[in-house]
C-alpha cells in the first residue's frame, strides 16, 4: 500500500511538474550551448519558444533539438554545458510529450545518463555520485557552491524525469531523498534560480505523501508560496502544483478550486513564461473537471 500510494503521488506530483520546469531548463541550456556560436540568434530562438502559446508547435519542433544536441555531445563529449542541455531536453520531451511508457523510459534514461555525465565532466570527484551511499552523497552535495548550480540543477531535473517515467519502480523512487538533497543545497545557494523553480520542486517533494507516511505538507506549502512570490505570481504552474500537491493531499477543496480558478482567470501572456502558462491552464482545467470525483 505504501509503495502504491507513493508511486501514485509521484505520478501526479513531483516529477510530473517536470513537464513545465524541465522545458525551461532545456531552453536556457540550449541557449547556453548555441550562444557560443551565434549569441543573438540563440537568445531570440529560446525566447520565441518560451513565448509560444501553442505547445503543439514546440512538441513538433523539439526532436530537432534532440538530434542537434546528440551531435554536439558526440563532437564534444566532455562538455558539461552540452551534456546538461541534452539531459534537460530529453527530460522535458520524454515527460511532456511522450505517452508511450517504454519510449518515455528510454528517453528519460538518456536524460539521466547525460545528467550524470555532465557532473562528472564538470568535476572528476562527482563521477559515480549517483551510486554513492546516502551519507557520502550528502557530504559531496554539501560542498556545492554558486558556480555549481546550473549543472546540478540540470542533473536533478533529469533524474526527476527518469523517476517520473519509472514511477512504478520502487528501487528507482528510493533515490528521491538524494534528489531532494541536491535541491535543498541549490535552494540554500540560490533560491531565486530559474524564477524559484527549486522551491516549486521542493514543495511537490514534500507533499508526495501524507503526514502518516512521512510527508511534510505544511513545509511543502511554504515552498509553494515562496515559488509563487519569487515569480510575482506570473508562473501559473506554481499554483497548479500547489493545488495538485498540497490541496488535494489534504482534501482542501476550497483552496484547490481557488488556486485553479486564479490560474484560469490570469492572462497566460508573460515574458518567458507564456508556454508554461498555457500548459498550466490546460492542467488546471483537467484538475477542476476531476475535482468532484476526487473530493
Amino acid at each position: 500500500m505504501i509503495i502504491d500510494t507513493y508511486g501514485r503521488r509521484a505520478r501526479q506530483g513531483a516529477v510530473r511538474c517536470t513537464i513545465l520546469l524541465a522545458l525551461g531548463a532545456m531552453l536556457s541550456g540550449c541557449g547556453f550551448i548555441v550562444t557560443r556560436v551565434t549569441d543573438r540568434a540563440a537568445d531570440s530562438l529560446s525566447q520565441a519558444i518560451l513565448n509560444q502559446n501553442d505547445p503543439a508547435t514546440v512538441r513538433d519542433a523539439a526532436p530537432a533539438y534532440l538530434v542537434l544536441l546528440d551531435a554536439m555531445v558526440r563532437n564534444n563529449p566532455d562538455s558539461p554545458g552540452s551534456l546538461s542541455a541534452a539531459s534537460t531536453l530529453y527530460a522535458a520531451y520524454g515527460v511532456a510529450f511522450v505517452d508511450e511508457k517504454e519510449r518515455a523510459q528510454r528517453l528519460t534514461r538518456r536524460a539521466r545518463d547525460y545528467g550524470q555525465r555532465a557532473v562528472c565532466a564538470y568535476e572528476d570527484r562527482f563521477c559515480g555520485l549517483s551510486d554513492a551511499g546516502f551519507d557520502e552523497f550528502n557530504q559531496q552535495v554539501a560542498t556545492l557552491g554558486e558556480d555549481d548550480v546550473p549543472v546540478f540543477y540540470a542533473y536533478a531535473v533529469s533524474w526527476l524525469a527518469y523517476m517520473r517515467a519509472h514511477s512504478d519502480d520502487w528501487a528507482v523512487l528510493a533515490d528521491l531523498p538524494k534528489v531532494e538533497a541536491v535541491l535543498n543545497a541549490l535552494n540554500e545557494i540560490d533560491a531565486d534560480y530559474e524564477r524559484g523553480n527549486v522551491n516549486l520542486y521542493l514543495g511537490v517533494l514534500n507533499t508526495l505523501r501524507p503526514p502518516a507516511l512521512g510527508g511534510q505538507p505544511e513545509k511543502g506549502r511554504a515552498y509553494f508560496e515562496r515559488a509563487i512570490a519569487l515569480s510575482d505570481g506570473r508562473d501559473l504552474s506554481a499554483k497548479v502544483e500547489f493545488a495538485r500537491g498540497y490541496a488535494r493531499l489534504l482534501y482542501d477543496r476550497e483552496l484547490h478550486d481557488q488556486l485553479l480558478n486564479e490560474v484560469l482567470a490570469a492572462s497566460p501572456e508573460a515574458e518567458g513564461l507564456t508556454l508554461f502558462n498555457v500548459m498550466a491552464q490546460a492542467q488546471a482545467r483537467d484538475l477542476l473537471d476531476s475535482a468532484d470525483d476526487y473530493f
